[in-house]
């Protein structure tokens, strides 16, 4: 572990629990409408991985996808308008929280349908063997998606034509409120692409250094031509699926046992444990973060709504989006 990367995985999970936290609260105002999806409890996959990633590289992501595009480098503001539904947003202020879309950073979008994007990682991955470069997809999913026909066919044709994937399973025990014992026969993902002859590997999702190992180690294999890799990194959400899900169908044993694995204080006591970050340090970071969500929400309230294309008038966010869920 070295220094500088160990203080950047740190700030990138203080900002990221911070930002979501805010977003929540924007939402309970009536600032973000539609549907929200938030990622406490899992930061340490999208930074562990996406630090591990090359900037050539590519990312198609799910619906809880704004850490993934944070990491990856799109500015807070303009992911924070996005979830506003302002023009300032990365979308436009067209698409929302579901639909966070980055093409100068190869950030291909967040999709709201499950499963949606396998077919767009083999798409991409085929143009990059066609092409002969060297960069790989990176293409995150959840548990609940394993069951769709989009996933087998695409494993069996990236196997086939040993395209540049590496799968990411985000696996938080839970299809919205169906625990993964109760919707899949096989519920270690990870061995599900027996069948397809693709290496694949159980990591601890809660361990920002092991995924980062994980990842790097992946994307080694894929580079040297060895075919695609998936990984099941399994991790936990501290909220219900969407703001709209009060998260019922868990007990409150089952949410404290793994906040206390939570992998973002888990990581700031090992770093300052270990020296690589002082004390003081870990607090300027928290405090940097803070500020860095603080300057994001006062330019999605600046940032105007979107005009209709074809009336030429402002769009109100619960417009676009149909409502609140």
């Amino acid at each position: 572990m070295r220094r500088d990367l160990a203080r950047q995985f740190l700030y990138d999970m203080l900002l990221a629990r911070r930002f979501e936290l805010r977003a929540a609260e924007e939402y309970a105002q009536g600032n973000i409408a539609g549907f929200l999806h938030l990622y406490p409890g899992e930061e340490a996959v999208a930074v562990g991985s996406l630090r591990a990633a090359d900037p050539g590289d590519y990312v198609v992501s799910t619906y809880r996808e704004h850490v993934h595009a944070l990491v990856r480098g799109t500015p807070l503001g303009s992911v924070m308008a996005e979830l506003f539904g302002r023009t300032g947003g990365c979308s436009g202020g067209y698409g929302g929280s579901m639909h966070l879309f980055d093409v100068e950073r190869r950030f291909l979008g967040g999709y709201a349908i499950v499963g949606e994007t396998f077919p767009v990682a083999a798409g991409v991955g085929y143009w990059l063997a066609m092409n002969g470069e060297p960069d790989v997809v990176l293409c995150y999913f959840g548990d609940g998606a394993v069951n769709q026909g989009t996933f087998h066919e695409t494993l069996n044709m990236v196997a086939l034509w040993d395209l540049p994937v590496v799968f990411l399973c985000e696996n938080n025990h839970y299809q919205i409120g169906t625990e993964v014992h109760r919707h899949s026969a096989v519920s270690h993902v990870h061995r599900r692409t027996g069948g397809y002859g693709i290496e694949a590997h159980w990591v601890d999702g809660m361990d920002v250094r092991a995924v980062h190992e994980a990842t790097r180690d992946a994307l080694r294999h894929v580079r040297e031509g060895n075919g695609p890799v998936l990984l099941e990194c399994e991790t936990y959400r501290y909220r219900g699926h969407s703001m709209a899900d009060p998260a019922a169908y868990r007990s409150a044993l089952e949410v404290n046992e793994l906040r206390a694995r939570d992998p973002l204080l888990t990581f700031r006591e090992w770093a300052e444990g270990e020296g690589w970050v002082s004390a003081t340090e870990s607090a300027e970071l928290d405090q940097a973060a803070e500020r860095a969500v603080e300057e994001a929400v006062a330019f999605a309230a600046e940032s105007p709504p979107p005009r209709d294309l074809h009336a030429g008038v402002h769009v109100r966010p619960l417009d676009l989006y149909g409502g609140r869920p």
